[in-house]
């Protein structure tokens, strides 16, 4: 007979029938302390995770794949699969094991998603960087307009804004979202530009865009019936809040985090800065894709997180609105001008937890009695702060910052009163109520902790009511608490009036055992207060909890007024400590910095003991003076570090910081473009010369007067002339179509000959010195222009061997001299030049004709043993040997 097949197991059943429902996620099973995998799931987790896959009964005649990890640590190994960009859905326990049971002998444990874990959605400390926003971002399209939504569900953060189809890349750029979410019905000229994020992009239901449904929705979830008090949304900015509502409703099975009311901004309230020149400038990300060595790594001296994702704000989107910048200057001054406010401010600000992330996950029902610690302890910090800021001389915003600080004092008074000192991380751990804030757990901890001395009471006391002093209370695991009296006293035991009390239980071969309804309560208590306590506690929790959440709104104001102190004590210290000028921001149109340094490049100079030489830049208004400086000099001789500093100069000034210069007098930047270094995108089939040619064309497409344009090496990828070519006709376009303020580094010198012909151009060159055939940079920009690019000079510097250097002069020699002569025959010449090895030879018959009689007599010589007498006459020699 064949072999009847095998039917799947119960578990295996509800398994099938969960993940049925989250087909594009990682199942989570949990089975008692683990999380386990089976299937697919289970091989991809294994190999992505490099942990054992292992087998678990069989299915459809093959043996079940599984694979699992310790519910105590998953944390770790969610971390590495959402990094790897997988989602997944946690399945929990629902239902006690003894309740299963109940319903027979194959009954399964209930269990239900509870969460679905994306790389957008995350609240855990673990899981997430501290001093890093984690953004998730929404995209709408409704009738060819674009609007773009992100929310920081660990913080709370709610942002919009309209987006024109050309600023989608450059927006995304800035927010740096880990996961987009898109319409199943996406345009695929949209995916393109998405694509280029970075992020995880993930495809929603058409209707989760629905404009109509999304605001009713946003009218519930903030409880108001109007919303005109947030602005004024557009159609697609109410399709991607929408979206980002939906999706948290979808991945937080109801639970929806406590998000502020959502800020609408605008597309000229900041600098435009498009993703090339983020990266070009390295303003938070370096290369390489790490915060090190960037800008925002440079100038932060915060000592908080949230202080630290705010700065990363204010320098991924400097402000445009002359109000805000002046409002931030003002608060720097103030804090670098009285040294020991700052110090003791910052002081408090280091013992600062994360208050917004702590509100977040107790909002999600993700909290922990930590959590409520962190409330606790902020809000005591919070406090200290107000009496350290507040004073006469404080300036008005940074009072009006300050006035949250202290609105939540009776929530700090409950939970200091409630909590211990230092609580557990878990709820279940229990513990964290402090003794004498509720009587009943303080007497079911009483029976847990001091059972002991609880039955010695209780012995005593039946020992004398039975005067009996050999009368004990026992405990074991059959019969619990007993009491045993030797049988010699059985007789007494067993008669009136004392069995009336005492009930009897077990007769051995030397003792009677009894009980009495007093100690079988007692022993129930005692037993179950362990449960109780707990229980109590969580009651407690839950009830502290709600207060918090009641204080949502005014808590999340407290921990933005922080987070901005923060910032402007920390921008201030580093403006204290290395010596940074308060800019002037105006609407003059001008550039004008004197002994501006590049503030990357100085930190790690100084770092060696090492000083930056600084540089003066001044660019004229639009309405005349010098709009476009053309800047030659060498390779390595600091171009490329001019061009740099002065970007990253305006861009911290509009942040509201302090520059690293001299004196600075900014006209606003509306548009910042860069076009610095060189590197291909082969992945969607350009080159380098390709990739430069678009960032190019981007710029003279979109700069205008107000637009600050640093552009490094234009048509270097391609052949001299052509490149020549594209490069002046680039400068010609610059200077009469687009008359933005503009620094522009060349090795053609041919193009300073424009500044002839074009009266907003001025020619600057970086300074170098030539010593016994070898360049010195000096790293000054001067006016004037390079005679030569000492391209020679920098290759032996860069270990170029000597044949090589030679032949290179060589060349170069009759390349020169025959431009110089206009005979144009450089082809020709191909053919004249001494063959390679030739020119070997030639080398080092040259470096034996050097051999002088000077040289000769000096290598005979050992100065060592020279008297002074000797070594004088020696120099005689030599000068005569000089002479001849």
């Amino acid at each position: 007979m064949p072999k009847q097949a095998e039917s799947d197991s119960p578990m295996i059943v509800q398994f099938k029938a969960i993940k049925s429902q989250h087909e594009g996620s990682l199942l989570f099973y949990r089975m008692g302390d683990f999380y386990e995998m089976f299937f697919d799931d289970a091989i991809i987790a294994a190999e992505a995770l490099d942990i054992a896959l292992t087998k678990r009964g069989r299915s459809k005649g093959s043996d079940i794949p599984m694979c699992g990890v310790p519910v105590h640590s998953a944390d770790s190994y969610l971390q590495s699969l959402i990094r790897q960009g997988f989602r997944v859905a946690i399945c929990e326990q629902v239902e006690d094991p003894v309740e299963a049971r109940k319903r027979g002998s194959r009954a399964v444990v209930a269990r239900e998603v509870v969460r679905l874990m994306t790389p957008g959605t995350l609240t855990e400390e673990a899981l997430l960087e501290a001093r890093q926003h984690n953004f998730l971002a929404a995209f709408a399209n409704v009738r060819d307009s674009i609007a773009i939504a992100w929310a920081d569900i660990s913080s709370g953060h709610l942002h919009v804004t309209g987006c024109p189809a050309p600023k989608v890349r450059p927006q995304l750029a800035r927010i740096a979202p880990k996961e987009i979410l898109v319409s199943e019905n996406l345009q695929p000229r949209f995916r393109s530009l998405l694509d280029d994020a970075g992020a995880s992009l993930t495809q929603l239901s058409p209707v989760c865009f629905d404009s109509t449904t999304a605001e009713r929705r946003m009218k519930e979830m903030f409880e108001v019936n109007f919303l005109d008090a947030y602005g004024e949304f557009s159609r697609p900015e109410f399709g991607a809040l929408g979206g980002i509502i939906s999706y948290l409703e979808l991945t937080q099975k109801g639970s929806l985090p406590l998000l502020q009311p959502p800020r609408r901004e605008f597309q000229n309230a900041s600098m435009y800065i498009d993703a090339a020149t983020r990266r070009n400038l390295e303003i938070t990300r370096s290369f390489s894709g790490q915060r090190e060595n960037t800008l925002l790594d440079a100038v932060d001296r915060t000592v908080t997180a949230a202080g630290a994702r705010l700065l990363e704000t204010r320098i991924s989107a400097p402000s445009a609105d002359l109000n805000v910048i002046r409002r931030r200057q003002d608060e720097l001054a103030y804090f670098r001008h009285w040294k020991e406010v700052r110090a003791d401010l910052r002081s408090q600000l280091r013992s600062l937890p994360d208050i917004e992330r702590a509100l977040s996950r107790l909002c999600l029902n993700r909290g922990g009695p930590r959590d409520l610690d962190t409330i606790r302890n902020g809000l005591e910090c919070a406090e200290q702060i107000h009496a350290i800021v507040v004073n006469d001389g404080i300036p008005a915003s940074l009072a009006a910052s300050a006035g949250p600080l202290t609105q939540c004092s009776v929530l700090a008074e409950s939970l200091d009163s409630a909590l211990v000192t230092e609580p557990p991380i878990h709820l279940k751990d229990g513990g964290f109520i402090a003794a004498g804030y509720d009587s009943e757990l303080d007497d079911e901890r009483n029976l847990r902790d001091e059972a002991r001395g609880i039955i010695l009471e209780l012995q005593q006391a039946y020992a004398g009511q039975t005067s009996i002093p050999s009368l004990k209370v026992k405990f074991n695991n059959v019969l619990g608490y007993f009491i045993e009296t030797p049988s010699a006293h059985s007789e007494k035991m067993l008669s009136k009036p004392l069995s009336d009390c005492f009930i009897h239980r077990q007769t051995t071969a030397s003792a009677t055992r009894f009980t009495t309804s007093q100690l079988s309560e007692i022993e129930s208590r005692i037993l179950n207060a362990g449960n109780r306590a707990l229980a109590i506690e969580t009651r407690i929790f839950e009830e502290l909890r709600h207060q918090v959440v009641s204080e949502a709104a005014a808590l999340a104001a407290t921990a933005r007024a922080l987070a901005e102190i923060d910032v402007a004590a920390g921008l201030a210290e580093l403006a204290a400590i290395e010596d940074w000028c308060k800019p002037e921001v105006t609407e003059c149109g001008s550039l004008e910095i004197v002994g501006g340094r590049h503030p990357v490049v100085e930190l790690s100079l100084s770092a060696t003991g090492q000083s930056f030489i600084s540089n003066d830049c001044i660019l004229a208004g639009s309405d005349g003076g010098t709009r476009i400086r053309l800047v030659t000099g060498p390779n390595m001789s600091g171009k490329s570090t001019y061009l740099r500093q002065n970007a990253l100069i305006t861009v911290l000034a509009q942040a509201g910081s302090f520059v690293p210069a001299s004196s600075a007098r900014i006209g606003l930047v509306s548009q910042l473009f860069s076009r610095v270094g060189a590197a291909d995108d082969l992945a969607r089939g350009r080159s380098t010369f390709m990739v430069e040619m678009v960032e190019t064309a981007t710029i003279l497409n979109q700069s205008d007067q107000n637009s600050l344009v640093i552009l490094d090496e234009i048509g270097r990828g391609t052949a001299t002339y052509d490149g020549l070519a594209i490069a002046w006709a680039t400068l010609e376009h610059l200077h009469d179509v687009n008359n933005c303020r503009t620094l522009f580094a060349t090795h053609f010198h041919e193009l300073t000959r424009l500044s002839n012909r074009l009266d907003r151009l001025a020619n600057s060159t970086v300074a170098v010195r030539e010593w016994k055939g070898d360049v010195i940079f000096l790293h000054e920009v001067k006016d004037g222009s390079a005679d030569r690019s000492y391209g020679v000079q920098v290759a032996k510097l860069a270990g170029i061997p000597a044949p090589v250097l030679s032949r290179a002069n060589d060349i170069l020699e009759m390349l020169e001299a025959d431009e110089r002569e206009g005979r144009g025959r450089v082809s020709s010449m191909l053919d004249e030049l001494p063959l390679f090895s030739e020119a070997v030879e030639s080398e080092s018959r040259r470096q034996a004709q050097s051999a002088s009689p000077v040289h000769l007599r000096l290598e005979t010589v050992s100065p060592d043993e020279l008297s002074p007498r000797e070594a004088l006459a020696l120099l005689y020699e030599l000068r005569d040997l000089m002479k001849s």
